[in-house]
């Protein structure tokens, strides 16, 4: 058979996708008795393109999934998209430039909807250029109706249950997004900032100096805290202090919750500078002053400093002070900060109105559960259960935004009873719809809630999102829990946290039976990529200047759970594997063009080496594979492929395979059973990994063969033909090739230089050397070989070699 002389993954690739997606190949079978593997695919979000990291998780999370395919089973591998959350939001209004919050909700939500609607298709393309295998048949967004609706359910099951309470309380607040957010929505960044020694007067008649990193919140002061152990200022515990700017005296307290070694030891407590100051509100029966407005600007109970923002009222409050004489000092420090993981704005704390799930007394439940799911790797187990005894917080699950799924209650304009939606009217909109019944005053008047569901009060639902879409179907019951969660370590506190929780108040169970957990792809630098850093590296541009298998080929070159920094040339050894595996099926194939699938009656010992080692290579790659450590089946196949068949097995069969007349027929049959077994063993094993290239070289001879319409629905390899004495005799023809080879690189000669005279003295039967001494010949190039076998003599080597030219 002819082959193109070279591999054009361009067209290939194309080529092979729309194959794939015209033949149904990774459909899954609703009616099959198949046993199923099912996926809690990770939605995208939409918002903007595919990036680095998309790319490196995706294509590891489908190398297990090609796999479980190919050994038989049912593949329940759904696609949806994440668009109901604030990023959608900030991308549209980048895109439109428009600002939500300024827009009529109607008029923003649906250029929301017409925008999604016409990026969608381009953004999930990119998924699929990468050779992600999903039916993406079995399709959702989650701003979708489907979607509303099991989200609201979800609201009105666990408001029944009592776990949904609305609170109005101090709680974390974005001021860019003006949207409350939740606890898992923080990240710690580092900043430059001042400790600000301010100097107050007592009603003792001496000053305190109070160190802060807040002085902006002078006017929200409401108490001053001294350790009651603290014998320096102790005798001031129960006088009163002075707030500058004003005549209001505040109370000074003991309290044991002071850090005597921060700064001046005594404590300013305003509402609210960090949580510690909520707590001690309740503590200590303290009326709050709230001076901040949502979007950051101080109000008129900050009296001359009304109409700031936060950030210019620190430095106008520090010049005041300064000019009046109670700055003792200033000192510049680098500390921690709580920013909002979206927009890296610093959180602020405000009194709003929020819908809380309530948790906190289910701590060992849900460590429990998540000890019940299988973690690849085991270590990232660790990261869950850490995060849990660290809650602090109910679920905040209500945002102050235009877009995103509405929380179905109203409020009775009577008597401000809350009315929650009836399942049967699911999705609803309450600004727009109304309940189904009066209230129990009996009024018919009603005010609809305007917040809507944190986006991750839906994405926690997408088992039953992705299983849900067949509850028509009688497998319906079968797919919960689902098989595989795979996603990122970043977002275990947010996706896979929320998920269990959720399955743990709707089920009763683990939403899935095995958790993997893939790390980050970095910049070549080990650093976290980033556009300010200007360190992106856009995955598009690698599969066109490369290709996707190439991409993938990379993606498979780190452990499960590690960080992998980018390296282009990792993406050239994909390049060069492509090649290397169609130059040699081109070889193959062509030695292969008259081979009928017969079976010699005897295999020839090189032959069975080569089955030998091969077999070996699929039980670890197989068992590899089940525990989720792709990379080492890549690294096994890969090496392999290059070193035992390339470099040694291909030259070696090359003599029986050119000279049938002088080997004979049958021997020429050994080497044409074994390579045809060896070439698609290989294609199967690195199918996971590089879908395309095995594509290719399956359809272009296999098919023909194996009779099935895909290499990613064949069976998986299952050869188990070891034979020890195979591989100590092949090893040793390989050793002897190897130093000829050797010989003629240093003297500067061609490899098909002939060797007059080859000796060899070696520790094996002289009838095992008589049953390669051909092979041995053809591949050196010898004219005479004289062997002498050393076993049972005493000698320094096993193996000794001696070339005569």
């Amino acid at each position: 058979m002819q082959l193109p002389k070279n591999y054009n993954p361009k067209e290939a690739e194309i080529k092979w996708l729309e194959f794939w997606e015209k033949e149904k190949i990774y459909a899954f079978d609703p009616n099959s008795k198949a046993e199923i593997y099912s996926v809690d695919t990770p939605p995208p979000t939409v918002s903007g393109k595919m990036h680095l990291g998309h790319s490196f998780s995706y294509s590891q999370q489908d190398f297990v999934v090609r796999f479980q395919r190919m050994l038989g089973k049912n593949i329940f591998y759904p696609f949806g998209t994440d668009d109901n959350g604030l990023a959608t939001e900030r991308m549209i209004e980048k895109m439109k430039n428009v600002k939500g919050q300024f827009m009529k909700r109607k008029e923003f939500v649906d250029l929301c909807l017409k925008t999604l609607k016409e990026i969608r298709p381009d953004f999930v393309y990119d998924w699929k250029r990468i050779g992600i295998s999903a039916d993406f048949s079995i399709f959702y967004t989650t701003i979708d109706q489907h979607c509303q609706e099991i989200s609201q359910r979800s609201f009105v099951e666990l408001y029944k249950m009592g776990r949904i309470y609305r609170k109005r309380a101090p709680f974390v607040w974005c001021p860019e997004c003006q949207t409350a957010i939740a606890q898992v929505e923080m990240k710690d960044n580092e900043r430059e900032s001042k400790l600000v020694y301010m100097k107050f007067d007592t009603s003792l008649g001496e000053q305190i100096t109070i160190a802060t990193t807040r002085p902006e919140l002078l006017p929200a002061c409401v108490a001053i805290h001294i350790h009651p152990d603290d014998k320096r200022f102790k005798h001031l515990i129960g006088a009163k202090a002075k707030i500058p700017f004003s005549d209001r005296e505040v109370k000074i307290t003991a309290n044991k919750d002071v850090d005597m070694e921060f700064g001046s030891g005594i404590v300013y407590h305003c509402t609210f500078g960090d949580m510690d100051d909520v707590k001690w509100m309740e503590e200590f029966n303290i009326e709050p002053i709230e001076i901040l407005n949502k979007d950051g600007i101080l109000n008129e109970k900050a009296g001359r400093f009304k109409g700031l923002h936060v950030k210019k009222a620190r430095e106008a409050v520090i010049k005041a002070l300064q000019e009046e004489g109670r700055i003792a000092k200033l000192e510049p420090i680098r500390h921690v900060v709580n920013v909002h993981e979206r927009c890296e704005t610093d959180i602020e704390i405000l009194i709003t109105d929020q819908w809380f799930i309530r948790y906190l007394d289910l701590k060992d439940e849900f460590i429990e559960y998540g000890r019940k799911i299988k973690w690849y790797p085991e270590h990232m187990k660790a990261r869950y259960e850490n995060w849990i005894k660290g809650l602090k917080w109910d679920w905040n699950i209500s945002r102050q935004r235009h877009f995103g799924i509405p929380i179905p209650v109203w409020y009775c304009r009577k008597c401000n009873e809350i009315i929650a939606a009836d399942e049967k009217q699911l999705p609803v909109d309450p600004l727009v719809d109304m309940p189904l019944k009066k209230c129990r005053c009996g009024s018919n008047v009603f005010i609809g809630e305007k917040d809507v569901l944190d986006t991750w009060a839906t994405s926690s639902l997408t088992p039953d999102i992705a299983i849900e879409l067949f509850k028509d179907k009688k497998i319906f019951k079968k797919l919960h829990p689902m098989s595989l969660r795979p996603q990122a370590h970043d977002i275990i506190t947010f996706w896979l946290f929320n998920t269990v929780v959720k399955s743990y108040f709707h089920h009763k169970k683990i939403p899935w039976q095995n958790a993997m957990i893939s790390g980050w792809a970095l910049d070549p630098k080990g650093k976290k990529m980033s556009k300010s850093k200007g360190n992106i590296i856009d995955p598009r541009e690698m599969i066109a200047k490369y290709s996707a298998d190439s991409l993938r080929f990379w993606a498979a070159g780190s452990r499960l759970g590690d960080d992998l920094p980018f390296q282009e040339k990792d993406l050239v050894t994909g390049s060069k594997f492509s090649t290397k595996i169609w130059n040699a099926s081109k070889f193959a194939f062509m030695h292969l063009s008259d081979y009928n699938l017969e079976k010699p009656a005897k295999l020839e010992v090189m032959d069975r080496w080569i089955l030998s080692k091969l077999s070996k290579v699929v039980k670890e790659s197989t068992e590899n594979f089940i525990d989720y450590e792709y990379s080492h089946t890549k690294l096994e196949a890969e090496t392999f492929f290059w070193h035992v068949f390339c470099d040694n097995y291909l030259e070696i069969i090359k003599d029986r395979l050119y000279n049938a007349g002088k080997r004979g027929k049958e021997a020429r049959l050994s080497a044409q059973y074994s390579l045809f077994h060896t070439l698609l063993t290989i294609i199967k094993l690195m199918a996971p990994i590089m879908p395309f290239i095995t594509e290719e070289l399956y359809q272009l001879y296999y098919k023909n063969h194996e009779k099935i319409k895909s290499i990613h629905i064949c069976k998986w390899p299952d050869i188990s033909m070891i034979d020890e004495h195979a591989e100590h005799i092949g090893d040793f023809v390989v050793k002897v090739v190897e130093f000829v080879r050797k010989q003629k690189s240093e003297k500067q000669l061609s490899l098909k230089t002939p060797v007059k005279k080859l000796t060899i003295k070696a520790k094996i039967e002289e009838k095992d050397f008589d049953s390669i001494e051909a092979e041995i010949r053809a591949a050196t190039t010898a004219e005479h070989i004289v062997f002498e076998p050393t076993r049972g003599k005493k000698t320094e080597n096993d193996l000794e070699i001696e070339v005569g030219f």
